[in-house]
Formats: C-alpha cells, structure tokens, sequence
C-alpha cells in the first residue's frame, strides 16, 4: 500500500480512471488530479462525431459532475505541471504552487502532430483532439461550405463523415496509398474508402499537402504535390500524435517514443508511474514494448496503477481494442493484427457487415468487425483467453463462434 499523496497528472481518460479506482479501492490518503484543460474531466471519442453533429453541451461530456469529485475528495487542481524534483518527490505547477507526492502518476497524454506548411497558423486551419477545438470547429461548421481534411486516419475520416452529413463538401488527402493503412487491413481499407465516396467525399491517395492558400488571411484551397488545387475554406488537420514525455525527460526518465515502463508501468523510478497515450509499455503478452492511443489501454492502465498503489500488484497484461464511428458504420478492432500475413472474411462487405479474421500463420492475432458487434465481443473473449480459431472456422458463417469459447 502507498504511503502519502498520490498526485496525478493530466486528467484525461486515464488520469481521470486513476484517481476515481483509487478511491474505490479504499485509498483514504490525498489525491490530486491536475488538469491542463479548462473543464472538468470529459470523454474525448465524441468530439470528432457525435458532439460537432449534436447541440448538447460540453457538460453532456463530462465522465461526472464536479459534486463527485468533492464527495470522493479528489482534489481537482487547474494548471499544469513544469517540473519534478525526484529527490524531494514533488512536482512544481506553472501557477508556482509545490504539490509533494507518495507516488506521482504521469497521464500526460499525446498533443497533435502540428502541420509545417504556409499558412498553416491561419484560423480557418483546426486540429481536432481536445474539447475547445471541437467546440471551435462546431461554431464555425455552418459558415463554411468546403473542407480539406489532412490525413485519412481515424479523426480524419470520422469528421470527413461528420462535415459532410453538416452538408460540407469534403476532400480528404492521404500520402499512403489507402486510408488508415496504419490501422487496418486492405480489406476493411477499401470497404470505408468505398463508403465514404459513396457518401459523396472526395478521397485523393498518394498525394500530400504543399501549402496552404489564402487571400487576406482566409484559407482558399490547398495545394498537392501532384499539382493539383483543392479549394476550400475550411483545413482540418489530422496527421497524428506526438507523446507528451517533456516533463519525465526533463526530471531524467528514461523515454523513447514515449515514456518507458516496465510490465507493472513503473518508470525507472519506483516512486513514478506511466499510463495511456505517453506510455512505451513492457508487454508480456506481445512479447516487446508498445505504446497504443486508446481509451481502453488508458483506462485499463489506471486500473492496474490504482490497483498496484492499494495493495494488490500485478503485471498489466490487457488485450487491446478500438473503435471508430463512421457515418453509419461502426469499426470495431480487437488484438493487435501487426505482422498478419493471412486475411479470412466472415460475412459480406457488399451487405456492410463482416469481419476480418487476421492470422499469422494459423494464429489468430485480431479482429476487425464492421457493423458486427457480436464477432468483435467473441474476438475479445478469446484472444484475452489467449485461443486461436481455424481460418476455416472464422470463414464459415454456419460455424457458431460460441462454441469456441467453451
């Protein structure tokens, strides 16, 4: 059991799961959330979707309402982290205020990757991951009648979907030659990419932005590097995430593509934990190290440091799963499918609904499900089960799933 404050910072996803386990796990000593961010602590999957469509506001986000945080006391402080001093375990705020801490635990989270063009500071260019900036983007969508989406990721395509049901016309650029390449397979690839021209989106692979165009300080259009011009008035920018690991380089924690953690997501100080977006994770089960931007690894990481910090230690060994809502269609990825050499499709992507089965070898490594909730939660259960299912057997639509869960 931890000894003396447990201070956390950043209060998203997973700061927010941390601080709320803790309590439910009977820790009685100080706890502090500090937020960067000017609301209480809120889901983020909304912003790109249901909260630019919708006219609720950013209290129809918030994980609870500020009464839960006094009644847990959990101490909710605005600011922001500058430093850490190990030695004497406490962390400095920007405010100047000192906080000291028994264990501190870092859920500092991923910023936007920034985009280097001409232009690219201009106001009608927006980037899309926190509140304000979906806020931003909803105030301005009805004077706007054209947008350039950068990047054809999961934020890009997801407000691709959202501006286009606003009535927008909508081009999306991509460098790789099929959209979330990254993410998924060719098949469920050329399914969205499919989808989303049906729905009328412009999609142009293989190309990149050169610049971005504007007269008197309005966006116009945007330039490709196969010369082509795409005008709009609109640029939102959706090419990735950098980890935030500042402020444990700074304090000399070992970081790399983000901040490093052994299997109890531990840093190399026993006194500092890691978790979610900024954490490079030891994964027993994947055999090496990773780091996944999701709310379920954020999450499931604070459980695990919350549950270490009351007594009951254990390596984190969770099996990853994501999603994404695209217009009408819900992708639903479970396990991680890096290195798959073997496709096997259940169902028919012409009737827009299937999954496909990924394997390495005759290995099971994930699933990813289109409008098919139930092959996505058999996904879940088995792999956390650590089975494998024949590709026939995924292939064979007559075969029932169930039975390989007995």
């Amino acid at each position: 059991m931890t000894e003396g404050p447990v201070i956390i910072v950043g209060a998203g996803h997973g700061g927010y799961q941390a601080a709320a386990s803790l309590r439910q796990a009977g820790f009685s000593d100080r706890v502090c959330l500090i937020n960067d961010e000017a609301h209480l602590p809120y889901q983020r999957p909304p912003l790109s979707k249901a909260y630019i469509k919708g006219s609720a506001g950013p209290e129809s986000l918030m994980f609870r309402p500020e009464k839960f945080y006094h009644d847990q006391k959990i101490e909710l402080i605005a600011g922001r982290a500058v430093s850490i001093d190990r030695a004497k375990r406490t962390v400095l705020l920007a405010s100047g205020e000192m906080l000291d801490y028994g264990h501190l635990v870092l859920a500092t989270g991923a910023r936007n990757r920034m985009l280097d063009l001409p232009n690219a500071n201009l106001p009608d260019v927006k980037y899309l991951r926190i509140l304000d900036e979906s806020e931003a983007l909803r105030k301005i969508m009805p004077s706007k009648t054209r947008a350039v989406i950068i990047g054809a990721g999961f934020i890009g395509l997801e407000f691709a979907s959202t501006a286009r049901i606003k009535g927008l016309e909508v081009d999306v650029i991509e460098l790789a030659p099929r959209v979330m390449a990254r993410a998924v397979t060719a098949e469920v690839s050329d399914y969205f990419q499919a989808r989303h021209r049906e729905a009328g989106i412009r999609i142009h692979l293989g190309v990149q932005a050169t610049s971005i165009e504007a007269e008197g300080g309005k966006v116009t259009g945007v330039s490709l590097s196969d010369g082509r011009h795409l005008p709009a008035d609109l640029v939102v920018v959706g090419v990735g995430v950098l980890p935030n690991i500042e402020l444990a380089a700074e304090a000399g924690l070992p970081v790399a593509s983000g901040i490093i953690v052994d299997e109890h997501l531990l840093t190399s100080d026993p006194n500092i934990s890691a978790i979610g977006d900024c954490a490079l994770f030891a994964s027993p089960r994947f055999g090496g190290s990773l780091r996944l931007e999701s709310v379920q690894n954020a999450t499931d990481h604070a459980r695990c440091v919350a549950a270490r910090l009351t007594g009951d230690s254990k390596l984190y060994d969770g099996h990853p799963w994501f999603w994404s809502d695209q217009g009408d269609d819900k992708l639903q990825i479970a396990g991680l499918t890096t290195g798959y050499d073997r496709v096997v499709l259940r169902g028919d992507p012409a009737g827009k609904a299937f999954s496909a089965f990924c394997y390495k070898g005759d290995k099971l490594l994930g699933i990813e499900s289109i409008n098919r909730a139930g092959d996505h939660m058999f996904g879940r259960r088995l792999l956390g089960m650590d089975r494998s299912l024949a590709p026939e057997k995924a292939a064979d639509e007559s075969f029932d799933l169930k039975s390989a869960l007995a």
